[in-house]
C-alpha cells in the first residue's frame, strides 16, 4: 500500500463544492482584490488567536520581510537566527539588507538555544532576531526569549510558519508576540489553495505600515509614505481560506493524534523518535511543567545514525512509504548564506540534527490502514 509522505486531497466531502460557489460569487461580482473574503478571514485570525490586528499578505516570506521592515530593521541592522529553520528565514533578512547571524539550536526541543541568544545580543549587539517555532511546536523559553529581548530593546519576530494551532499554557502561540508571521504555504497546517501569508501583532505602528507596506506603500490611492510592493493577499485565497478555517481545529486534532500514536509505537520497537520535554496534549499528560506546549502535529522527528538514514530511505521507496528529511543542512551550511553571513554562534548541534533527521508520513485523516502500513514497514527495516 502506497502512504505518502502528505496528502493535500485529505479535507472535508464537500469542501470543494463551497469553494467553486465561493469562486462563483466572486467572478460573478468580479471581486478579485480585497473585499469582504479578505476583510472575513482577517477577522477570524484576530479573534482566534486575540491580537488586536491581523494583516493577510502574498505568502510567508512576504511577512516575515514585512515584519523586519515594520519594525525599522533594514541595512546593515545585525538580526539572530536559529541555525535550523528554511531558507526564507534567512532571505528574508538579507532581502531586507540586513546582516544575519546563525545561532545554534538546544537539543531539548530544537529550537534556538536561548543561553547562545543572550551570549549572542551581548556580542554581536543586533537590532532584532527572528525566533522560528519549528516542527509544530515551540520553545519551552519562549516566555523567557521574549523578555529578555524586551530587557535588551532587540525586536524579537516570530516566524510561525509552522506553528498554527500550537499553545503555550493553554493559549495561541502568536497571542502574546511582538510581531509573529504565518505561511499558509498548502502543505502547512492551515493551507492556502496557493502561496499566502499574514503578520500578527498588538502594535497599532507596526500593523499600519505592515498594511502600507504591502499595498506599494500607499497612505492613499496615489499617495504613498514607503517603498513597498505588491503582496495583496487575493480574494480566491482568503476565500479558500475562510472555507477551511471551520475544520483546522479537527484537522489538528486528527494530526496530534497520530503524531502521539508515533512516538509511543516507535518507542516500544526501540526507534529515536523525538519529544520535546515541555510538550503535553491530551493524549499523553504524563508530564507537568510549568511551560506546557501544545503541538499542532505538523511533523514528527525520528533519529538515526546517519550511515543507515540512506538505507532506511530506499527501503521506504521500495514500500512506497513517503517520507521529509526537514532539513537536510543547516543555513550555515548552504552556498548562498556565504557571501551574507559573516558571524556565527554555534556549537554542531544543528548540524547534527540535520544529518539524522528523518520525518515520516503525517497529515489529517490518515487512515488506521495507512498508518499500520507504516509501521509495519519500518519493523522489516
Amino acid at each position: 500500500m502506497q502512504v505518502p509522505f502528505i496528502d493535500l486531497k485529505r479535507f472535508e466531502n464537500h469542501l470543494a463544492d463551497e469553494f467553486i460557489k465561493k469562486i462563483s460569487d466572486l467572478v460573478i461580482n468580479t471581486q478579485f482584490i480585497g473585499g469582504k473574503e479578505v476583510e472575513e478571514i482577517e477577522e477570524k485570525l484576530k479573534a482566534e488567536h486575540q491580537v488586536a490586528y491581523a494583516i493577510t499578505c502574498g505568502n510567508g516570506t512576504d511577512a516575515l520581510q514585512l515584519a523586519l521592515r515594520s519594525a525599522g530593521v533594514g541595512p546593515r541592522d545585525k538580526v539572530l537566527l536559529p541555525d535550523l529553520t528554511f531558507w526564507a528565514t534567512f532571505e528574508a533578512i538579507v532581502n531586507v539588507g540586513a546582516e544575519p547571524i546563525t545561532i545554534d539550536i538546544s537539543l531539548d526541543d530544537l529550537q534556538m538555544d536561548f543561553e547562545l541568544f543572550k551570549e549572542a545580543i551581548e556580542m554581536f549587539q543586533p537590532k532584532a532576531a527572528i525566533l522560528v517555532h519549528l516542527y509544530g511546536w515551540a520553545s519551552s523559553n519562549t516566555f523567557a526569549f521574549r523578555e529578555y529581548a524586551k530587557q535588551k530593546q532587540v525586536i524579537l519576530i516570530e516566524d510561525g510558519a509552522q506553528s498554527y494551532g500550537v499553545t503555550i499554557n493553554g493559549e495561541s502561540i502568536y497571542k502574546n508576540a511582538f510581531i509573529s508571521t504565518i505561511s499558509f504555504y498548502p502543505a502547512k497546517v492551515f493551507g492556502a489553495a496557493g502561496d499566502a501569508g499574514a503578520v500578527l501583532t498588538n502594535n497599532k505602528n507596526i500593523s499600519e505600515i505592515v498594511r502600507s507596506l504591502s499595498n506599494h506603500g500607499r497612505r492613499s490611492h496615489y499617495s504613498y509614505d514607503f517603498v513597498g510592493w505588491n503582496s495583496r493577499l487575493d480574494a480566491f485565497q482568503a476565500a479558500y481560506l475562510n472555507v477551511n478555517f471551520p475544520y483546522i481545529k479537527r484537522r489538528i486534532e486528527s494530526r496530534k493524534k497520530i503524531a502521539e500514536q508515533y512516538r509511543k509505537d516507535l518507542k516500544e520497537l526501540g526507534w529515536n523518535i523525538f519529544k520535546p520535554k515541555s510538550l503535553v496534549s491530551k493524549y499523553n499528560s504524563e508530564i507537568s511543567q510549568e511551560v506546557q506546549i501544545e503541538e499542532n502535529g505538523y511533523l514528527n522527528v525520528v533519529f538515526i545514525e546517519k550511515e543507515k538514514r540512506e538505507k532506511l530511505i530506499q527501503h521506504l521507496k521500495k514500500h512506497q512509504i513517503g517520507y521529509g528529511i526537514i532539513y537536510p543542512e543547516t543555513i550555515s551550511e548552504q552556498k548562498g548564506a556565504s557571501p551574507y553571513l559573516k558571524q556565527t554562534l554555534i556549537r554542531n548541534r544543528a548540524k547534527q540534527v540535520s544529518e539524522t533527521i528523518l520525518n515520516l508520513p503525517l497529515f489529517p485523516y490518515m487512515t488506521n490502514q495507512e498508518y499500520e502500513t507504516v509501521i509495519t514497514v519500518l519493523k522489516k527495516f
